[in-house]
Parts: C-alpha cells; structure tokens; sequence
C-alpha cells in the first residue's frame, strides 16, 4: 500500500504545475488519503498501548500481584477514560448490553414473513376517530 501511494504521489509531483481541475482533486484525495492513514496509525497505536496494557492486567492478576490493575489504569488514565463513580455504573450497564447483543449476533435470523402473510393478517382492519 505505501509503495503504491507514494508512486502516485511522485507521480503528481512530477507533472509541470498546470490549473487542471483532475490535478487538483488528485492532490486532494491523496492529502485526505495521508491524514486518513495518519489517523489510522495513530489508533492501531493507542490499540496497542490498551491490548498491552489489558494483557499485562490479566497477567498481574494470574501471577498473584497485588496491584494488578495498575497497568489498565495508567494507560486509561492517560487518554482521559478512567471512569469515575458516576459513569461507572453506566459503563458497566453498557458493557453487559454489548454482551447481550454479541451474543446474538451468531444466532440465525428468524424466518421473515412473506408480504403475502402479513397482508392476509393485516387485511381488511379499520379504524376511526372519534373526536
């Protein structure tokens, strides 16, 4: 992906300076493309940083540490997600509806109605207003 990206971009480069309006939206879109991908660096790194701080949690814990928390702490103390009595008791009602939900996501779809049955339930009823 990188190799390709900057063949692209010498290659726009390279192109005498001309007020072409396919010129200017290629430099656009790879302007966007590079802070798209800045971005995306930067959150496969603060993924990291919590994986490594998660797995160091667990780890702490297994081995007996008194402090095992200490890892997960510091990296969510560091990125302003420690979550204070407040928000604790929401964080968690949220975390077992995630659950709850991916839970189901394995589960088949049920069998939906063909428009036919749902017209035959739904035919023929009436209602009015009275005012």
């Amino acid at each position: 992906m990188r190799s390709e990206f900057d063949d692209i971009r010498a290659h726009i480069t390279a192109e005498p300076p001309r007020p072409s309006e396919l010129l200017e939206l290629a430099h656009s879109l790879l302007d966007d493309l590079e802070q798209l991908r800045t971005r995306e660096a930067i959150l496969r790194s603060h993924y990291l940083a919590l994986l490594t701080a998660a797995r160091a949690t667990v780890a702490a814990d297994a081995a007996g540490h008194p402090a095992a928390l200490t890892f997960l702490q510091h990296e969510l103390a560091e990125h302003g997600q420690l979550p204070d009595g407040e928000q604790a008791q929401r964080i968690l009602s949220d975390a077992v509806a995630a659950q709850a939900m991916l839970a189901h996501l394995d589960e088949p779809a049920a069998p939906r109605r063909s428009r036919a049955a749902r017209g035959a339930v739904c035919g023929g009823v009436s209602r009015s207003l009275r005012g």
